[in-house]
């Protein structure tokens, strides 16, 4: 691409801070950057039209973990580790909200739903664990988080009780992206979308970056890509697809709040009188580990057999669109926030919680910078 001179000195000259992905991580990582360093020249690179992992794509569940999936997690992680990833969520939904304000996340505290087959012996595991759980969790909500109440939406093939969350809730993914993107630019950031990072190389003072578009150079680099983040060299993170669908409006819809199946591996909710459905990523861990974003008709066809069969059993309903997002998993559930070199910090690995704790990993992350 050939730029003109004007292009070269007004966006790609004398940046003080490049950072890669435009999602929620990128974008409060520049907003308190300019607030710790209002004067500097913020540029944010992003490879799709919109952000293209999964900051635009997810469910827009404002959670923090389903007792099952807490109970998993204890399986491989200690005490003191759940409870920390549990107050980093919450501490990150509070700067979400403070940051945007409810209006414009559309915010709504409906509490939170778990789906129990009959047969599997989860339910019996969480109602043994309940106790533990919520007294685990009792300094951060100084109450119980977890309880039991009867199904009374109409569900099938699943156990008579739904576990309940009473603090979960639920936002509006466009239009918090679209708040926080409208702040960004309203502060002078400039964001630079189709632009795919290909590499860096660091020098004494600066680091180069080669994009499929230019070459440009910066004086640091925040690497904010999460699921995408190995193709910067990022190990530590796999990139994890997240199927989604959503049926056309339906009539009289009683289904109100965020639900969870299986430890969390599929989700619903209902959004504009419609059900929005995702998961399965446990068919085929494997296959899933994949940056495409196409859906395969193993995990649609999953998705679809539960809806008919457990969630919207004599509802009919119609497919209207289909979607998939990029999350970023690993071995563990902490996030990554680390200094890389002299000059090239990341903030990644948000293990499917990025609306919960993409803002204060962006605040972590420009709080790298000394």
């Amino acid at each position: 691409m050939n730029l003109s001179y004007w292009e070269i000195k007004s966006w790609l000259t004398n940046i003080d801070y490049a950072i890669v992905g435009s999602g929620i991580v990128g974008l409060n990582c520049a907003l308190h950057l300019k607030n710790r360093f209002p004067k500097a020249k913020i540029l944010i690179l992003e490879r799709g039209m919109l952000p293209q992992g999964a900051s635009t794509k997810n469910a827009g569940f404002a959670c923090f973990g389903s007792l099952s999936e807490l109970i998993g997690d204890l399986k491989t992680h200690s005490q003191e580790v759940v409870f920390k990833l549990v107050k980093k969520r919450i501490t990150g939904l509070h700067l979400l909200r403070t940051t945007l304000g409810d209006d414009h996340i559309n915010f709504k505290q409906l509490g939170g739903y778990e789906l129990f087959s009959k047969t599997d012996g989860l339910f019996e595991q969480c109602q043994s664990q309940q106790f533990e759980i919520n007294t685990l969790l009792k300094p951060l909500f100084k109450e119980d988080v977890f309880s039991f109440k009867p199904n009374t939406f109409g569900f099938e093939n699943c156990h008579e009780h739904l576990g309940f969350n009473q603090f979960e809730g639920q936002i509006d993914t466009g239009k918090m992206m679209e708040a926080l993107t409208n702040l960004v630019l309203s502060k002078g950031i400039k964001i630079l979308n189709n632009v795919l990072v290909e590499q860096f190389s660091e020098g004494n003072t600066s680091v180069n970056i080669k994009t499929n578009q230019f070459e440009c150079s910066t004086n640091n680099l925040l690497i904010a890509t999460n699921g995408f983040a190995s193709h910067l060299g990022i190990a530590e993170v796999k990139p994890a697809r997240a199927q989604v669908l959503i049926t056309k409006p339906i009539d009289n819809l009683n289904i109100k709040g965020t639900f969870h199946l299986e430890e969390g591996y599929y989700y619903f909710r209902n959004i504009d009188n419609r059900i929005l459905f995702g998961g399965g990523r446990n068919l085929d861990f494997k296959g899933e580990e994949t940056t495409d974003l196409n859906q395969t008709k193993r995990i649609q066809s999953k998705l679809e057999d539960l809806l008919k069969t457990t969630i919207l059993p004599h509802t009919p309903f119609d497919i209207d669109q289909r979607w998939s997002g990029i999350m970023g998993v690993g071995g563990q559930k902490q996030p990554i926030v680390k200094q890389v070199s002299n000059t090239v910090f990341c903030g990644v690995r948000l293990g499917g919680m990025g609306v919960a704790i993409g803002s204060l990993i962006g605040k972590e992350l420009a709080d790298l910078i000394p």
